[in-house]
């Protein structure tokens, strides 16, 4: 099995951790940090947006069982590429919409997938997801990782990302791991 990875940033890494947990392919999701200027980052440092990181996931998956082109489409109906250092309530470069990509293919892929998006005018306005080389990628801390798993009863969960798996699992049932389709 050849594993790829995808490097995304759709707000609040707790969000779309949960959301990309749920597809099927989808080996491993772990939250962090990129796109910054600071070595080995906290949360404290990122949060107060003074390193140049967004909150972003890294996600290992297979290829054969679940496309990048998939992974674009679900990472783009799940947060809105068109405010700019902004998602909901999180506010600042950290919460920016960014993929950082691996390789040569997955930059021309999401290129080619947000002009689609801006022809479509599916959005309400243009995207402004920021599409760059992954220069290097920061585990964040033990806390964040599987947050909604860990903490699905606490108001953020409830009010923010359960929303959006029920959003994943109304629009994407046919990329979702087995058993998935129906909880949340």
């Amino acid at each position: 099995m050849n594993l790829e990875i995808a490097i995304f940033g759709g707000g609040c890494f707790w969000c779309t951790e949960a959301v990309f947990g749920e597809l099927k392919g989808v080996h491993s999701v772990t939250s962090g940090y990129a796109g910054g200027h600071t070595e080995n980052p906290t949360y404290e440092e990122v949060s107060s947006g003074k390193t140049g990181h967004a909150e972003v996931i890294r996600i290992e998956y297979d290829p054969a069982v679940i496309s990048y082109r998939d992974l674009l489409t679900v990472f783009f109906a799940t947060h809105d590429p068109t405010t700019l250092n902004q998602q909901g309530a999180d506010v600042g470069t950290q919460y920016r919409s960014a993929i950082f990509y691996t390789t040569e293919s997955q930059k021309e892929e999401a290129e080619k997938f947000i002009e689609e998006l801006d022809a479509s005018k599916e959005e309400e306005g243009d995207v402004v997801t920021e599409v760059r080389p992954l220069d290097h990628f920061y585990k964040a801390e033990g806390y964040h990782q599987e947050y909604y798993k860990n903490n699905s009863s606490k108001p953020y969960c409830q009010v923010v990302i359960s929303p959006k798996l029920k959003k994943l699992k109304d629009r994407f049932t046919e990329l979702l791991k087995e058993g998935r389709e129906s909880s949340a």
